[in-house]
């Protein structure tokens, strides 16, 4: 054989090896190696963040869809029925999740995402100075929103690293480095958040939403959040409630009035013509992502949004 037909051989052996090593990589990169299912759009968010392309994710509760009223159907069952690892924010918000791993008959790892985060109790606090509209309904002992504050957020992102962990060893290490690049991204979003609001005197900084879903928000970031409706979308005011509510903001001179995504926009509605306020014009998103054409398709686009809508109306813009 030739030098010019070894080269020739030599050179096509390598070529079909390099194909092999690319195809074998985009293999690996592509194909998911862990089936898991989050129970809603925001939590299925933070596990897309961390698992990649190594993680088949099925969300129960999707972008637009209330947790709070979800009904599962069969279709939900055979899904959770096919997963290694279930994610779920835990804090009473599913009630109807352990129903739905029975109906499964569901083996696999379950997951708390909230796990280590201090919880704030169900009642309504002394911020809301009166304003108990919510009539009892009974959503467990904890407020479940824990999300709604970027630092709880950074503990479930680790909590999910440790999930996908224990059910793709071979994949911790990515797992791992995409937490730790994703919680950089949440530190900055944070830091981002607070100095949104420190242009606004703490006196100024009150908001009155559909239902009390932001009190975590509240806490991390110095807001009054003002509800007449309870910590689920399905509790109903009373007319005292709601009568007081509107004494409140016209005594204090609140301007942010917000209609949520999940909620009937006609209490606010009644709020603002009582009392004389305009609700803003963009709606918060409390327990559900926007569809991926809206404005918070993902966690931290919601983050933006609803802190962008908030002080914005605060002052008047």
């Amino acid at each position: 054989m030739s030098w010019h037909s070894r080269r020739q051989t030599l050179c096509g052996v390598l070529l079909a090896a390099a194909a092999l090593c690319v195809g074998g990589g985009a293999q690996a990169q592509t194909a998911p190696v862990v089936h898991a299912v989050a129970s809603f759009s925001i939590l299925g968010d933070l596990v897309q963040q961390v698992g990649g392309e190594r993680v088949q994710l099925d969300v129960l509760v999707g972008p637009g869809q209330d947790a709070h009223i979800f009904q599962p159907t069969p279709a939900h069952a055979k899904r959770v029925a096919q997963a290694q690892v279930v994610l779920a924010n835990g804090l009473g918000y599913e009630g109807w999740l352990q129903r739905l791993l029975r109906t499964a008959g569901y083996r696999g790892l379950q997951v708390t995402v909230s796990d280590g985060i201090e919880p704030l109790p169900a009642e309504r606090h002394a911020e809301t100075k009166g304003a108990h509209a919510h009539r009892g309904h009974d959503h467990g002992k904890f407020d479940p929103h824990a999300w709604q504050a970027v630092p709880n957020a950074i503990v479930y992102v680790r909590n999910i690293a440790r999930a996908l962990c224990k059910v793709d060893a071979a994949g911790c290490s990515d797992y791992e480095l995409r937490a730790r690049a994703y919680i950089e991204q949440l530190q900055a979003l944070d830091a981002e958040i607070r100095a949104a609001w420190q242009a606004i005197p703490p006196a100024q900084r009150k908001v009155i939403t559909s239902h009390d879903a932001f009190r975590y928000y509240a806490r991390a970031y110095g807001v009054t959040f003002l509800a007449p409706s309870g910590i689920s979308t399905d509790s109903e005011p009373s007319a005292r409630g709601v009568a007081q509510l509107v004494r409140q903001i016209q005594r204090e001179n609140i301007k942010a009035l917000f209609i949520e995504n999940m909620t009937d926009p006609r209490l606010i509605e009644q709020l603002a013509r009582e009392a004389g306020v305009k609700p803003a014009g963009v709606p918060l998103y409390s327990d559900a992502l926007s569809r991926p054409d809206g404005p918070a398709p993902t966690y931290i686009a919601m983050m933006r949004a609803n802190t962008r809508a908030m002080t914005r109306a605060i002052l008047g813009q």
